[in-house]
């Protein structure tokens, strides 16, 4: 059977470059600015774990997500809020991106060198004594503070530069008919940085775990900043030649000059556009999705992060891992965006999003009764020389990998191309409340079932159960979220399986 792609490109060419010679201007410079926000993002995932846990424990992680990613999650919505309503949006993107890489290099060359003397090891120590062991989270957290902004700065990458600055401006200078073709590629050229990004564990150092090492590790800390803050530079001279040679038509000069006389029209306040979003069923789905995702994820990789963190003790061994997991994430993920142009045309918006849950779905279910039944399974596998935590470590490896090559492809292209039929206005506020804040609400609501649970159970081993069942009932509202708002997307869309040929920037050349 061929397709509409296959009859306009042919068959190669729909699968890897569904793109007319006309539209390349416009999205070759898109594709190298996400995989240099991709690149940077997956050092920066794997350096603040490895920072982290490997100081402070897994358990540590719910209490930053809780306490510290929330509110900075919403304190820079609030400057992106204010910003928007100074400057332009090419300004605003230039004035987040130099933030982030100015914390970056301040925290490699001054902080982490200077954290035995900075961290508050005085306070922690007293508070051991006052308080009861399922606040040891919370104690570590507060004792290595500078660790903990980094955690937060570093996931806030991923929501303020890559999702709501990146994908934001890609959904504005994109139509429907383009994003089921260009969202594919783009998602693929991200994961191939992906794979790349997933080997800078190779200049670590993989000895045991020491006092050495882990001063040692450093070294190579700076070298990953410096790595990023060039990634962050050329991100950002990509985007001023692109609004210089490409966005120059005149239905694009709201990115190139001043919009304060749009704040009187409601542009983009905290409390509006959650207003906004409240008033809208379309938004609330998306919303849905996107906290549903982050809550997912969040419950299986804190229980998986802490069985990891058990194998591989030392920050350099823990890093090498986790960037040979980014790799393997990275091909999963460039396999399936390469296919998602196809698999949309093919089964339509709905059914491509609600693989992403279901792949969770399944995945969760086989981590979680490894888990439960390891004991077992361990005295099968021992004649084999593996241990038990060596197999439930790669368990989770397995489910951590499907999962988030699903979210980089198929979960990101679908959520994306969601917010394309509606207006400006519906973009800027309900893309901001729910891509800038929204995915944090996930994940801590997901931080505040674990800190529950761990008050109770002491372990997150002990409370695993619990997780799994919460978790099950998140991937149904999930799943309810995604059919609602594919119903309502097919009525704003109602038949685009094919694109339209003229690019709106024909006229600009």
């Amino acid at each position: 059977m061929t397709t509409s792609l296959e009859s306009e490109f042919g068959p190669l060419r729909s699968f890897f470059w569904p793109i007319h010679r006309s539209e390349r201007r416009k999205l070759i410079p898109m594709l190298l600015m996400l995989c240099l926000i991709v690149f940077s993002y997956d050092i920066l995932r794997n350096m603040k774990d490895a920072v982290v846990i490997t100081a402070a424990g897994a358990e540590v992680i719910p209490y930053i997500k809780m306490l510290a990613l929330l509110p900075g999650a919403v304190l820079l919505t609030y400057i992106f809020a204010v910003l928007s309503n100074r400057y332009s949006q090419e300004r605003v993107f230039y004035l987040m991106i130099s933030g982030f890489l100015i914390f970056f290099v301040l925290f490699a060359f001054l902080l982490y060198p200077l954290r035995q003397s900075i961290h508050a090891h005085n306070l922690a120590d007293y508070l051991e004594l006052c308080l009861p062991k399922g606040f040891k989270g919370l104690i570590e957290m507060l004792r290595h503070w500078s660790f903990t902004l980094f955690y937060v700065m570093c996931e806030l990458w991923g929501s303020i530069i890559m999702t709501v600055l990146f994908w934001g401006f890609a959904n504005e200078v994109t139509r429907i008919g383009e994003a089921r073709r260009f969202f594919g590629v783009l998602c693929f050229g991200a994961n191939c940085c992906a794979i790349l990004a997933g080997q800078m564990g190779s200049i670590l150092p993989t000895e045991n775990s020491t006092e050495l090492v882990r001063e040692e590790w450093g070294v190579p800390l700076m070298i990953l900043v410096v790595i990023v803050v060039l990634s962050g530079i050329a991100i950002m001279g990509i985007f001023r030649w692109m609004n210089g040679y490409v966005l120059n038509d005149p239905s694009f000069d709201e990115f190139h000059h001043n919009k304060k006389a749009q704040k009187a029209k409601g542009k983009l306040s905290i409390r509006e556009s959650f207003a906004y979003l409240a008033n809208s069923r379309y938004l609330i789905c998306i919303a849905m999705m996107v906290v549903g995702y982050n809550l997912v994820i969040n419950l299986v990789e804190v229980v998986w992060k802490d069985q990891v963190r058990n194998l591989y003790p030392s920050p350099g061994d823990y890093f090498t891992f986790m960037s040979n997991i980014t790799s393997l994430i990275g091909i999963l993920s460039a396999v399936m965006s390469l296919m998602l142009a196809r698999i949309i045309n093919r089964f339509g918006w709905t059914k491509t999003a609600l693989i992403t849950p279901i792949i969770m779905l399944v995945t969760s279910v086989g981590f979680f009764s490894f888990l439960f039944y390891r004991n077992w399974a361990g005295e099968v596998i021992l004649p084999f020389g593996a241990s038990a935590l060596f197999i439930a470590v790669m368990f989770g490896a397995a489910q951590n990998s499907l999962s988030k090559a699903m979210k980089y492809s198929v979960f990101d292209g679908t959520k994306e191309m969601a917010f394309i039929p509606l207006s400006h206005e519906s973009k800027l506020k309900g893309k901001a409340a729910i891509d800038g804040v929204g995915s944090r609400l996930g994940k801590s609501g997901g931080s505040l079932i674990h800190t529950g649970l761990l008050m109770y159970f002491g372990s997150l081993t002990a409370s695993a159960p619990y997780v799994a069942a919460i978790l099950m009932f998140a991937i149904g509202l999930w799943i309810y979220a995604t059919r609602a708002l594919g119903h309502q997307f097919n009525e704003l869309v109602p038949d685009e399986p094919k694109d339209a040929k003229e690019p709106e920037l024909q006229a600009a050349h």
